[in-house]
């Protein structure tokens, strides 16, 4: 299947939306990108990048190139895979309504208590003898007030209020997108060129404009300033890819994609290096400048997202082939998922603190701390979801 006509897509994407069952490969992906980002903030201190231990290890420094590079963009297209079915058969009080219990509750109970009780682990380093009551009041009256991790939250609540207000004004706005998909049952390489042209032209200018660092931030709303639109270029394209046909498009378990996972890990593996190079230039050749010219930032950019979009569809290619049957150690730990993102921070930070004396080498203490992060935060998480009616939110 290569082509589908507008009419036929208009009038199936219209169309009530079935019951499915769970799709195997995307909980799996989305629980195997949550372990990602205990993994990367496992191993950051330890690292070049973000060297606030005493130990550091090279290896680590190729960890968090790639993940930064790609998982809170494929988390924002995950997101966006059921957002515009959910509209189709929810009424518009109701989508905002749940939206906000699923994702504006948590922010703000996190950003007022878990997030303080993350970044006092850092500020006791520097300031022992500071009061956590102290500490926290500071925080929320005058900053800064950081949002950790969880500014994906606030981010992907604003990318939904959006997409419910695109809906009601037209219903087929993502059409050429699902079109799209269905060309990618067979063609997934139009696809990758399509979403790395577009994500290209959103965030190679934005990081020319911003530079690689900066942050828009207002009280505990935070977000990056050049990647923004990149997220939500990936957030409304997976709208598109997720609003009808869903079984017969790019994702379908049956189509080429789910058969060429190794092709899309090297396809990925091309820019990935490329970027590697890029820091060479930087750090030997341009003497490690604080502000980059326009020529390095651009061709940073270009790979950047070169590789963003090649290692999403080899992770989706290796997952897809899991979506009828098999089972996965990943399986036990999916529904605990969006708990562990919201509660790890706080154990993760408090581990490195307690690591931070000990003169062990990098790579034991990351793996401590990786280990004993999953372990609690999983714990912790399933000790919340035993409350009454936190099921709804976590």
């Amino acid at each position: 299947m290569t082509s589908i006509s507008s009419s036929v897509a208009s009038l199936e994407i219209h169309a009530p939306p079935k019951a499915k069952a769970r799709n195997f490969a995307l909980d799996r992906a989305r629980t195997f990108l949550t372990l990602v980002v205990l993994i990367h903030h496992a191993v950051i201190p330890y690292t070049h990048f973000g060297h606030t231990d005493p130990k550091s290890w090279i290896g680590f420094d190729t960890v968090i190139l790639a993940t930064d590079s790609f998982f809170m963009a494929m988390f924002f297209f995950l997101s966006g895979l059921f957002v515009w079915s959910s509209l189709s058969h929810k009424a518009p009080q109701t989508f905002i309504r749940d939206r906000l219990l699923r994702l504006g509750l948590p922010f703000a109970i996190a950003a007022f208590t878990i997030i303080p009780v993350a970044y006092y682990a850092i500020s006791l380093r520097h300031h022992p003898e500071l009061a956590f009551a102290e500490f926290w009041w500071n925080t929320v009256t005058v900053g800064p007030w950081p949002s950790g991790p969880i500014w994906f939250v606030w981010v992907l609540l604003v990318f939904d209020l959006t997409a419910s207000l695109l809906y009601r004004l037209s219903p087929i706005l993502v059409e050429p997108i699902n079109r799209l998909s269905l060309r990618g049952y067979d063609r997934p390489a139009d696809f990758y060129l399509f979403l790395l042209g577009v994500t290209a032209i959103v965030y190679i200018p934005a990081r020319l404009y911003y530079g690689p660092s900066h942050w828009f931030e207002f009280g505990p709303l935070s977000v990056q300033a050049n990647r923004v639109l990149l997220y939500a270029a990936y957030f409304f394209i997976g709208a598109g890819v997720g609003a009808a046909n869903f079984d017969r498009g790019m994702l379908s378990a049956g189509g080429r994609l789910a058969n060429s996972s190794w092709g899309w890990a090297i396809a990925a593996l091309v820019p990935y290096s490329l970027l590697w190079g890029l820091i060479a230039i930087k750090r030997e050749i341009l003497g490690n400048p604080p502000v980059q010219p326009d020529w390095y930032e651009a061709s940073y950019g270009l790979f950047f997202v070169a590789f963003s979009a090649a290692i999403l569809l080899a992770i989706l290619a290796y997952f897809l082939r899991f979506k009828r049957s098999g089972s996965s150690i990943l399986d036990p730990m999916q529904a605990d998922a969006y708990g562990m993102f919201l509660v790890h921070y706080p154990i993760v930070l408090w581990l490195q603190y307690w690591l931070f004396d000990f003169g062990l080498p990098a790579i034991v203490k990351a793996v401590v701390a990786f280990v004993l992060t999953v372990a609690l935060s999983w714990a912790a998480t399933a000790a919340l979801r035993r409350i009454p009616g936190v099921t709804r939110v976590l």
